[in-house]
C-alpha cells in the first residue's frame, strides 16, 4: 500500500513539474519588468554583492523605488549562476519551488486527515491549479511566499505532538514576511488568531508559546525600520484604499450632492463609513462565483484569462466540503477557516486590480483542501457500486474538459492575446542593439511601454559594476517611482509629440551617429525603418529607425 501511495504522489509531482516547465521560457511570452529586476539585481548581487544601485547585501532592493523584499532575489541567484541570465534560468527557480509546494500541501493534509485520498487530491487539485499554475511559471513573489508559510504551517501543526517544531515554525513564517508585502499583515494576523483558537493547548505549554511569540518578534525586527520609514508609507499610499488623494474628493463630492441635513450628510459620508465600504466590497469580490469559476481575476498577468481561479467542477465539491466541516465542527476548522478567511484582509486595504489573483495565492490551498474533503466524502456516500463508478467517470470527464479549456487557454491563445501585457519586444529589440551597437554613438530607446533600461541591463548581461561606476548614470522620481534616464551610451525618454522629439535629439547631438527605439509615430515619415517589431497578435510594438 505504502508503494502505491509513494507512486502515486511522484506522478503528481511529475505532472506539477512538466506542467510547471514546459516551454518556460515562451510563456508566458515574455519577461515582465519585475521578473527582470529581480533576476538583474540577483545576478548584480552574484558579481558584485551589491544590487543596482550599490547596496551592499540589502535588506529591501529599491529597484524601481517600490523597494522588492529580499529572498525571492537571493533565491534566484543559484539558478542564475548555473543556467545564465535567461528566462530559464529566472523561472525554474518558482517552477521547482512550486513543485514543492505542492508536496508540502500533501505532507500537511495527511496531517491533519490522515487520509491519503483527501491528502492526494488535494496535491493533485493545487499540481493543475490554473491559479497557482500562473504564478509558478513567472518570477512571482507571492508564490515563494506561500511555498513558506505552507512549510511553517507543516511545524506548526506537528507541533502539538513534538513541541519543538512550534519554535522551529516560526522561521518560515517569518521567511514567508521577508518575501511578499502580503504576508506582512497575514501572517502575523494568522499566527494571533490560529493561537487564541488553540489558547488551551497553548496556555498548558506556556514556554512554547512565549518563545515562538518572541522567536517571530525578533526575526521581525529588522523589517521595523523600513516600515517606520517614509518609503514604506510612500509605497502603501499609492495602492490603500485610505489614500487621501482619492477618498476625500469623493466624500467632499456626495457630501455636496446629498439633500440630507448636514449632520446625518456628514455621518454617513465620512471616511470611516467609506473605508469600510470599500474593504466590505473588496473583500467580498474575492468570493464571487464569477471570480472563482468562470472569469477570474482581470489583470492579464495574473491569469490566464477565460477561465476562473478554480475549476468550476469543484465547485460542488467545495461547497459540500465546507458544509461538511462545519457540520462535524471539525478540529481542523481551526486552521482552514481562517487561513482563508484572513488571506483576503490585506488586499482589501489596497485600491488597484481588484479582485486581485496575485496578493490572494496564499489562500488557494484552502481551496484544494475543501475540494478534496467534500469529494472524498460525496464518493464515500454513494453506496451502490455501478452510482459511484457512473459518478466519479463524470466527474473525470467533466475535469478532463475543463482541464483542457485551461490548457488551450494557457498555451494556444494567452501567449498571443497578451503578449502586449507582458512587455513583449524587449528582447528582441535588445538582440538588435546587442548586434549593432557598435555602429552608433548614442543608443536612444524610448520608455513608452515601461522601464526599458533594466531589460537593457538584462539582456545585454550588462556588467553590474560597471553600471553601478557608469560616471554619466541618471536617474529621477516621479509618483513615487524611480526611472533610469541614461547610462553609458544608452538614453532613455520618452519620445513621440508628449515627450522628447527625434528632431530635438538629433539637433542636440549633432556629431554623433544615432540608433532610435520607438513606437510606431514617434519618427518623422521620411525616416528609413531598420527593423519593426510585432507582437505576437501582429500589431506594432517598436520601430528601429537610425539618424
Amino acid at each position: 500500500m505504502k508503494f502505491k501511495e509513494n507512486l502515486l504522489i511522484f506522478l503528481v509531482l511529475l505532472l506539477s513539474l512538466i506542467i510547471r516547465v514546459y516551454g518556460i521560457g515562451k510563456i508566458p511570452p515574455s519577461l515582465n519588468w519585475d521578473e527582470v529586476s529581480i533576476a538583474y539585481n540577483a545576478y548584480s548581487i552574484l558579481k558584485t554583492g551589491r544590487d543596482e544601485w550599490g547596496e551592499f547585501l540589502p535588506l529591501h532592493f529599491r529597484s524601481f523605488g517600490e523597494y522588492k523584499l529580499p529572498v525571492q532575489i537571493y533565491a534566484s541567484i543559484p539558478a542564475i549562476y548555473v543556467f545564465g541570465l535567461n528566462e530559464f534560468g529566472v523561472r525554474i527557480t518558482p517552477a521547482v519551488y512550486g513543485v514543492l509546494t505542492v508536496f508540502l500541501l500533501y505532507l500537511l493534509v495527511q496531517e491533519l486527515f490522515k487520509r491519503n485520498e483527501i491528502s492526494l487530491i488535494s496535491a493533485f487539485l493545487l499540481a493543475v491549479s490554473p491559479w497557482h499554475i500562473q504564478l509558478t511559471r513567472g518570477s512571482f513573489e507571492s508564490s515563494f511566499s506561500l511555498f513558506w508559510f505552507l512549510l511553517g504551517l507543516l511545524l506548526l501543526y506537528k507541533g502539538f505532538k513534538n513541541k519543538k517544531l512550534i519554535l522551529f515554525s516560526m522561521v518560515p513564517f517569518a521567511i514567508s514576511v521577508y518575501t511578499y508585502n502580503t504576508a506582512r499583515v497575514f501572517v502575523p494576523m494568522f499566527l494571533f488568531v490560529y493561537y487564541l483558537l488553540n489558547l488551551k493547548f497553548f496556555l498548558k505549554n506556556i514556554k512554547y508559546f512565549i518563545f515562538s511569540t518572541l522567536i517571530f518578534v525578533v526575526l521581525m525586527i529588522p523589517l521595523i525600520p523600513f516600515v517606520l520609514s517614509g518609503e514604506a508609507s510612500a509605497r502603501y499610499k499609492l495602492v490603500s484604499i485610505t489614500d487621501d488623494a482619492g477618498l476625500i474628493p469623493r466624500i467632499e463630492e456626495r457630501r455636496n450632492n446629498s439633500n440630507l441635513p448636514e449632520i446625518v450628510t456628514k455621518l454617513i459620508h465620512n471616511r470611516y463609513t467609506y473605508n469600510t465600504y470599500y474593504f466590505s466590497l473588496n473583500y467580498l469580490s474575492h468570493f464571487t462565483p464569477d471570480f472563482l469559476f468562470i472569469s477570474g481575476a482581470g489583470h492579464r498577468q495574473h491569469h490566464v484569462q477565460g477561465v476562473g481561479q478554480l475549476y468550476w467542477i469543484q465547485a460542488p465539491f467545495l461547497i459540500y466540503g465546507l458544509y461538511l466541516l462545519l457540520k462535524k465542527k471539525e478540529e481542523n476548522l481551526k486552521m482552514v477557516i481562517p487561513w482563508m478567511l484572513l488571506a483576503y484582509v490585506p488586499v482589501s486595504m489596497t485600491n488597484d486590480s481588484i479582485p486581485n489573483a496575485l496578493r490572494t495565492l496564499i489562500s488557494v490551498p484552502t481551496y484544494q483542501i475543501l475540494t478534496a474533503y467534500g469529494m472524498f466524502y460525496f464518493f464515500s456516500i454513494l453506496k451502490n457500486r455501478r452510482v459511484k463508478i457512473l459518478a466519479v467517470l463524470l466527474s473525470i470527464l467533466m475535469f478532463v474538459i475543463n482541464f483542457g479549456i485551461y490548457l488551450n487557454n494557457y498555451f494556444v491563445k494567452y501567449p498571443v492575446n497578451y503578449s502586449r501585457d507582458w512587455q513583449y519586444g524587449y528582447k528582441e529589440v535588445v538582440d538588435y542593439i546587442k548586434e549593432n551597437q557598435d555602429k552608433y554613438d548614442l543608443i536612444v530607446f524610448s520608455r513608452h511601454y515601461g522601464e526599458p533600461h533594466i531589460f537593457t541591463l538584462f539582456y545585454l548581461n550588462y556588467d553590474p559594476q560597471k553600471f553601478q561606476n557608469s560616471s554619466n548614470l541618471e536617474r529621477f522620481e516621479t509618483y513615487d517611482w524611480v526611472r533610469v534616464l541614461r547610462f553609458d551610451k544608452y538614453y532613455f525618454p520618452d519620445l513621440g509629440d508628449e515627450g522628447t522629439k527625434y528632431n530635438d535629439i538629433v539637433k542636440e547631438n549633432p556629431d554623433k551617429k544615432i540608433l532610435f527605439i520607438g513606437k510606431s509615430g514617434d519618427f518623422p515619415e521620411n525616416v528609413k525603418i531598420l527593423e519593426r517589431i510585432n507582437f505576437l497578435n501582429n500589431e506594432p510594438a517598436f520601430e528601429i529607425v537610425e539618424n
